[in-house]
């Protein structure tokens, strides 16, 4: 019988988790002009490399893993596969490592799906019914954290799942491919995010990778109650900072789909750092509440009715003050002087001798835009540039003739894709993801 470790603090670790998820994903969008909802995230952690992308995919696999649908299936499913039978220590991280594979495998698989499919799903993504369908999506699940229903697969259908495996390593990775179709509902407000994110980068190996990573995160509890007989804490008001975290990101989310299809969602904002300390200030009060309402939800709490309302309260403060931040931050910076016509623009540019840039981006493009909030905002991008004729080539329409001609003259597989000509019109660079200012311009100065 091997002894159980001491148990990990995680309600202890959780609030400092989720500040330091916040923090991270406020500080890269406001660095890189993008809001982190539907994805926008990932594309900034992108813009820091792709280790900063699954490692924003790994964090949220695992705070997944504490919801309230998830976290009470970890020590019975780890018993279901024999981990906490292993005569050694060696076989049970055997078999816990195995169990995870399987969760990777079915998570993993769908990551590709989505890469796959990503011109099909860009093109729908340009759809407003498509577009708002997406945010009765998020906001239906987000009504789910905040309590409204719950979203889960049947408990019949989860117990009978549950029993599919066995002991043993094959009855292991069965079980993993199983239990992650049962925690795929819970899973829906980091998943359905990452998923949207993927299918329009278009990248094959970068979404296998950080599908992976988003999976790992999840299983990493499996793990280590398995190999190392880890006694988790129980269940309680801490799971209530679990939910209305997620319930808030993706209401903001939703606000976000609805922003690119709403004409007037898209000039809530005002210049100016008065507007911003309020949003901020509107954030702070609902996390305030927030924790009033998780505080009054514990056993034996002294004011256990400022639950309710402090919640109530909150959801709408937090949801508004993080949406305006958001556009606030997106607010336009001064750009430079593009032509919408491919042709004219090389013949301009061939007529004065000149270099060209030619970008191609979409509506649906997270990292198309923030190439334009960002870098070519950046003030001596703006300056070098001007000696370049610049092109923006509008491809959220899949379907039109004269864009994928043009596309298929430069060679374009997927967006973003920024094309740099010198003088003589022959290609000296080409980006196929978001740039920071400092290489962008390293790039272009480099062209006569």
């Amino acid at each position: 019988m091997r002894r159980p470790l001491p148990s990990i603090a995680l309600p202890r670790l959780l609030p400092l988790s989720l500040v330091a998820v916040v923090l991270a994903l406020t500080s890269s969008a406001y660095a890189a002009g993008e809001s982190p909802a539907a994805g926008g995230a990932f594309d900034a952690a992108l813009a820091r490399g792709p280790v900063f992308a699954a490692g924003a995919a790994f964090v949220g696999g695992l705070l997944v893993s504490l919801t309230p649908c998830v976290y009470p299936m970890i020590a019975i499913t780890v018993s279901v596969f024999g981990a906490n039978q292993a005569k050694s220590r060696f076989q049970a991280a055997g078999l816990s490592s195995v169990f995870v594979l399987g969760i990777a495998v079915m998570f993993t698989a769908l990551g590709v799906g989505a890469a796959v499919s990503g011109a099909i799903f860009g093109k729908f993504l340009s759809n407003p019914y498509v577009v708002g369908g997406i945010a009765i999506i998020f906001l239906g699940m987000a009504a789910s954290m905040f309590g409204a229903f719950e979203l889960a697969l049947p408990s019949s259908l989860n117990n009978k799942l549950a029993t599919v495996g066995g002991i043993g390593y094959g009855g292991a990775f069965l079980l993993g491919l199983v239990s992650a179709l049962v925690a795929a509902p819970c899973t829906g407000p980091v998943l359905t995010g990452i998923l949207l994110w993927i299918a329009a980068s278009h990248r094959v190996l970068l979404g296998t990778g950080v599908m992976f990573a988003f999976a790992l995160g999840l299983g990493l509890p499996f793990f280590l109650v398995g190999t190392f007989a880890v006694s988790l804490p129980k269940g309680g008001s801490w799971m209530m900072a679990v939910k209305w975290f997620f319930g808030v990101v993706l209401a903001i989310v939703a606000l976000y789909f609805l922003r690119n299809v709403i004409p007037p969602l898209q000039h809530v904002a005002r210049p100016g750092v008065p507007f911003a300390a309020v949003c901020a200030v509107m954030l702070a009060v609902a996390i305030g509440l927030a924790y009033v309402h998780v505080d009054a939800e514990k056993r034996n709490a002294k004011h256990p009715e400022w639950s309710k309302p402090t919640k109530l309260v909150s959801i709408p403060l937090g949801i508004l003050g993080g949406f305006l931040l958001i556009c606030w931050v997106q607010i336009p910076k001064a750009q430079l002087e593009w032509l919408s016509s491919e042709s004219d623009g090389i013949r301009l540019a061939q007529a004065e001798h000149r270099p060209v840039i030619v970008d191609f981006g979409a509506e649906w493009c997270g990292a198309c835009k923030e190439l334009t909030s960002h870098t070519f905002a950046d003030d001596q991008v703006r300056n070098e540039a001007g000696r370049f004729v610049a092109v923006r080539v509008d491809a959220t329409d899949e379907d039109d003739p004269q864009v994928n001609a043009i596309k298929g003259k430069y060679k374009v597989v997927g967006l973003p894709t920024v094309v740099v000509l010198d003088s003589q019109g022959k290609e000296q660079a080409r980006f196929n993801e978001f740039v920071p200012p400092e290489r962008f311009l390293a790039a272009i100065r480099a062209v006569d």
